[in-house]
């Protein structure tokens, strides 16, 4: 995160400078169960507070605003008229690297979209303080956080941050009530212990709901980390632990004909079934309930 003093205040660096912007699928982020089949525009920035060995985007959170070309420059306001010119489009998500250090940037642009009567939506990392967490929370409507392990020593060897903020930031996006759904990178050997794993399941279901989504992904070596991909038989059985706590677990970043679509909670009806990022609503009604039982499963 780069910021300076000028004397008076400090000022982020990269503020108004924009690395990527692309309307996408919602289910990209990855939030399947928040207006399911819909898009989202999407907007990123530069830099991060953890620095991942594994880092997926390491060419723009990895790097500084003056390093990074060619960064667009855009006002908040103009960012949302991007947004509003698509009539499909439900919101804005602050994506791509972590938007907790463009923390400036996007309440100013969250405060203008919700006004607009645009969604917002916050992917990160969770490495974030209750205060400017605080700051966020009227304007945000859904948040998707990524727990990339469960123990201290993975989060302070493999990220150089701590496990404990991201929980407690988990806690309290649950308390005031925002649509949440979690992320898990399974690396080999590193956060695919079947105890460890559980223990986690167990803190979601116990902590944040049995109803929390849970999206376990699949890892590719890149940027620092050469360890080979994650084998397809440890996500399908990460998968059978998780669902013995949770009642939403998805298996991401690899095609598969199960772990994708959503059932019903209550009555195992089949309410979205879904093939890549084509995502077809066919069990929900047009409150985001289960039409066989009548449970709530999704906005839509």
């Amino acid at each position: 995160m780069s910021r300076y003093h000028n004397g008076h205040a400090l000022i982020a660096e990269n503020y108004g400078k924009v690395s990527a912007l692309h309307f996408d699928p919602v289910e990209k982020k990855p939030l399947y169960h928040f207006y399911p089949g819909r898009i989202i525009f999407s907007i990123g920035s530069t830099g991060c507070n953890l620095h991942c060995q594994f880092c997926q985007n390491s060419e723009i959170s990895q790097t500084s605003p003056e390093d990074f070309y060619p960064a667009q420059e855009y006002a908040p306001r103009d960012l949302v008229s991007l947004a509003l010119q698509r009539k499909e489009n439900i919101g804005i998500a602050y994506t791509y690297n972590e938007p907790a250090v463009w923390f400036e940037y996007m309440l100013d642009i969250a405060s203008l979209s919700s006004a607009a009567g645009l969604k917002n939506v916050m992917v990160t990392n969770g490495f974030i303080n209750t205060a400017p967490l605080d700051q966020l929370m009227p304007f945000m409507d859904a948040y998707s956080v990524d727990l990339k392990a469960f123990t201290e020593d993975f989060y302070r060897r493999i990220t150089k941050a701590k496990l404990e903020p991201v929980k407690e930031s988990l806690r309290h996006i649950r308390r005031a009530g925002r649509h949440l759904e979690v992320t898990n990178l399974v690396i080999p050997g590193l956060n695919d212990d079947d105890g460890t794993f559980e223990d986690m399941c167990r803190w979601i279901a116990g902590e944040l709901g049995p109803e929390t989504v849970l999206h376990l992904s699949r890892y590719f070596p890149t940027y620092k980390m050469s360890i080979p991909g994650t084998p397809l038989m440890t996500l399908i059985r990460l998968h059978e632990l998780a669902v013995k706590y949770l009642d939403y677990v998805f298996i991401g970043n690899i095609t598969l004909p199960e772990g994708n679509d959503t059932l019903c909670r209550n009555c195992k009806h089949l309410v979205i079934s879904r093939k890549g990022y084509l995502t077809n609503v066919e069990g929900l009604d047009n409150e985001g309930r289960c039409k066989n039982c009548g449970n709530f499963v999704a906005p839509v």
